[in-house]
């Protein structure tokens, strides 16, 4: 039985790995010639360490990962600390560590566990065409990959969810943008064993450790789309956006380098409950693109591929009934996952400003037990508990 895999991303590469583990023969198609991470780093939440943990990267994902004993919110004018707390009873009852990854790293662990040599690059597909014995897919270039069923896992910009679906959806500009990359750490910006948030005025900027003695830092700012605004301006930007904000915010604008600083407008898509098309099955972004206000995009891609590959071994009753399983059990979940980002963004980004100011006060006062339930509750709701 075998899988054409579409897109070598995050979602497709821990899927072709779960399918192989699972018994299934795979082949891996990818459009760009060379990936090239989309951001600089990635917050791995137990859900999905543990997804990888599962696929066989328990020891990787943990060479990998930066330690994040705490958290932090900070005051944007003073730097004072508003509220911190460990992150020891999180990883106490869901029974995993979280991992902040750099995303290039992550990225070629799991093409390193599949086999880079493996994998199809500058493949991009035109078109997906299906009957009861198997599905082909036809690339840019005109050759054809054939097998047993088709996983799309091409993306937010998915080519193949409009087959799937029959009609095309918009993307939803969810308000804000966002700069984020990499530096080094300096503790004079935020301790080295914390995720430390400054938020005021609807902006947030926020640093995680990832392994290398590095911060995985990034900045929002609601703004309207399409600004004239790139690496020759990213710096002078920042500091307009950021006047008035406390002294580690301007060290950290100091010391980013644009040339590896990426400017993103941030959307997603509303929620949809189809994922399958016969023997052709969404995954990750193709399925349910979200904003990052929780940390599940890249999380909810790997549950997706253990999900997927367990339902298929589990099931005798043919390859489509499998997929609408797997589908039946993907859908509310992800569904919740975009929904409750997309909440977080709007109260995180002032779009109520007096819900924003709210979330401010209350945070003067937060001890860590609200937000980490949160937390655990999305956590817990993926395949391991």
């Amino acid at each position: 039985m075998k899988a054409i895999v579409i897109g070598g991303g995050i979602g497709g590469m821990s899927t072709a790995i779960a399918l192989e583990k699972a018994g299934f023969e795979t082949a891996v198609y990818e459009a760009v010639k060379e990936i090239k991470p989309v951001g600089a780093a990635i917050s791995v939440w137990p859900n999905g360490v543990k997804c990888l943990n599962a696929l066989g990267m328990k020891e990787a994902i943990r060479t990998l990962g930066g330690n994040m004993a705490y958290m932090a919110y900070n005051d944007f004018a003073t730097g004072a600390t508003l509220t911190r707390f460990s992150l020891s009873p999180l990883v106490q009852q869901v029974g995993e560590f979280p991992y902040p990854v750099a995303r290039a790293e992550l990225q070629a662990m799991l093409i390193d566990t599949y086999g880079r040599e493996r994998i199809h690059f500058g493949k991009r597909v035109v078109q997906v065409e299906q009957n009861e014995h198997g599905v082909i897919a036809t690339f840019e270039d005109n050759s054809q990959a054939c097998g047993d069923f088709l996983i799309a896992a091409d993306g937010t910009h998915s080519v193949i969810r409009h087959y799937v679906l029959e009609e095309k959806l918009t993307r939803r500009y969810a308000g804000y943008v966002n700069w984020n990359g990499l530096v080094e750490v300096d503790e004079d910006i935020a301790p080295a064993n914390q995720w430390t948030t400054f938020v005021g005025e609807g902006k947030r900027v926020s640093l995680m450790p990832v392994s290398g003695n590095r911060f995985y830092f990034f900045f929002d700012v609601p703004l309207p789309k399409g600004l004239a605004e790139d690496r020759l301006t990213l710096k002078e930007d920042l500091r307009g956006y950021f006047s008035g904000w406390a002294e580690p915010v301007q060290k950290l604008i100091a010391a980013i380098n644009p040339d590896t600083t990426n400017r993103v407008e941030i959307h997603d898509i509303e929620p949809f409950s189809r994922f399958v098309k016969g023997r052709v099955a969404l995954l990750g972004d193709a399925a349910h693109s979200t904003t990052p206000d929780i940390g599940q995009g890249g999380c909810a891609a790997m549950e997706d591929a253990v999900v997927l590959a367990s339902t298929l071994a589990a099931h005798s009753l043919g390859i489509e009934d499998a997929l609408l399983r797997y589908q039946a059990r993907r859908v509310e979940r992800v569904k919740d996952l975009v929904l409750k980002a997309r909440r977080r963004c709007d109260v995180t980004h002032g779009k109520d400003p007096a819900a924003t100011a709210a979330w401010y006060h209350s945070l003067k006062t937060e001890t860590g037990e609200r937000v980490l339930a949160g937390m655990c509750e999305t956590i817990e709701g993926g395949p391991f508990g």
